[in-house]
């Protein structure tokens, strides 16, 4: 177990970090938005990412509590505690995920008008379930609940680190459709995950049996797979740090992805967009461990009295014997190294635009289908992530300025269930060839950050190029 505890960790404490790019997605004068949607509409012919820093969001939050709502100064930790317990549900969840470009690049055919992109980045993504039964029993005890199951499906995790390479093309099919495809390769660096537990443990009253109350666990399934962990603890620090080096660029435990999109055009204004975001997964082979527990065990009490301990008679055997029968009963597995597959959380991006208010006095805009240049921009984005428990969705709705040929901004408003009031701002600026972007969410929380369910930061720079 401390190889769980120390990864979950090393998660939680070194990302203060879900995957939502609405201030990003569909932005035309930025090659991020291709990581969003494959055959978004762009308006240049090159780019060439600054490394380590064309590309970095972070972003993260919970569905259903915030610090402040913790830690509030009016009352002690634990009636907040008690009061987050009871009002927090097992779809309620704690998120993280980091993304950081370290290759950015593409260019445009001139002979066929196709736009290829690639690059590499490293990503960390944490999901963790709120495990209400688990919580419950842990802080409350079962003196209140007799007859009640407390049940272990509560329990559900995922966490993982990984670089991916990448590589796609669009391309204008003609005048109404744009399409987009990329290939991903996923390197694993790190992964755990403990999905569709099952099982309950429940105390019943028994006055007829050998004590007044019986505790039974029934249908016990627990597991947990990870992989690239478990050597960290064994090794010294500086083979670890080569370790997850290596594993980053070029690692055993691999898999293969896949996204699509497309752009349709109704007319010069309206333009309609859908992609499918990591369609993938990874075979976790190397540095595997796993860690189960299977059964059903039923006990009335530890007898604190009996007749071995009055008679002078050794009392290890009654503990050995308590160990013996449970251990034949629950079957506890934790030195497997079984391969598994994980799945990518696969996003859903759909989106609708409006451009209005052309600029007569810019020219035209060649890689547009319309070939004007409109200053400014309204729509409604859709997204949606997969998540063990089920999608969880948010909706956009954004107005984007051009300021002439420099200056960008996009003003968002997200609904979500972590939050009803998310404004997000992006500005991006572009002096000569280089470009320049930085956006966040949740602007209305920035005084108190304490009391925000979520929040995310975006940056950004590269050279962008136009053919003459």
């Amino acid at each position: 177990m401390k190889y769980i505890l120390g990864f979950l960790f090393l998660v939680l404490t070194y990302t203060v970090s879900a995957q939502n790019k609405q201030l990003l997605y569909n932005v035309q004068e930025l090659p991020q938005s291709l990581l969003s949607n494959p055959a978004s509409v762009i308006n240049f012919d090159k780019h060439i990412g600054i490394p380590f820093l064309s590309g970095f969001s972070v972003e993260g939050g919970s569905s259903g509590v915030s610090a402040y709502d913790l830690f509030r100064s009016d009352r002690d930790i634990n009636t907040s505690i008690d009061i987050a317990i009871a009002e927090l549900d097992s779809k309620d969840y704690f998120g993280v995920n980091q993304q950081l470009e370290i290759l950015s690049f593409g260019w445009r055919s001139r002979k066929s008008e196709v736009y290829y992109s690639g690059g590499l980045y490293h990503e960390i993504d944490a999901l963790v379930y709120f495990p209400k039964d688990i919580a419950v029993l842990a802080y409350r005890g079962n003196a209140d609940y007799i007859d009640r199951a407390f049940d272990f499906s509560d329990l559900s995790f995922t966490a993982e680190s990984l670089s991916v390479y990448h590589f796609g093309l669009q391309k204008q099919v003609n005048d109404s459709w744009q399409l987009g495809v990329r290939a991903k390769v996923y390197m694993s660096v790190a992964n755990i995950n403990s999905t569709d537990n099952t099982g309950t443990f429940v105390t019943r009253t028994t006055p007829e049996g050998p004590n007044f109350y019986s505790h039974q666990l029934r249908n016990v399934s627990l597991g947990v797979n990870t992989s690239g962990i478990a050597s960290l603890f064994e090794e010294e620090e500086s083979t670890e740090v080569n370790e997850i080096v290596s594993n980053a660029f070029l690692s055993d435990n691999a898999g293969f992805g896949l996204d699509v999109g497309f752009t349709h055009f109704i007319n010069d204004q309206w333009l309609v967009t859908g992609s499918l975001i990591d369609i993938g997964f990874v075979r976790h082979k190397a540095d595997v461990k796993n860690f189960s527990a299977r059964g059903d065990y039923e006990t009335s009490g530890i007898e604190l009295e009996f007749p071995g301990a009055i008679q002078g008679v050794e009392t290890t055997s009654y503990w050995q014997e308590l160990e013996d029968e449970f251990e034949d009963a629950v079957t506890l597995e934790d030195s497997l190294s079984s391969p598994y597959i994980s799945w990518r959380p696969l996003k859903i991006n759909g989106s609708v635009q409006y451009s209005f208010g052309e600029d007569r006095g810019e020219g035209c805009n060649c890689r547009s289908k319309s070939k004007r240049i409109y200053k400014n921009r309204v729509g409604a984005h859709l997204y949606s992530i997969k998540r063990p428990r089920g999608f969880q969705t948010a909706l956009t709705g954004y107005y984007e300025k051009q300021w002439g040929n420099k200056l960008l901004s996009r003003v968002t408003y997200t609904y979500d269930k972590r939050s009803s009031k998310n404004i997000g701002l992006l500005m991006s600026a572009k002096i000569d060839k280089f470009n320049l972007y930085l956006a966040a969410d949740n602007l209305l929380e920035y005084s108190n950050l304490a009391k925000a369910r979520g929040a995310s930061l975006q940056l950004g720079m590269q050279l962008v190029f136009n053919n003459k």
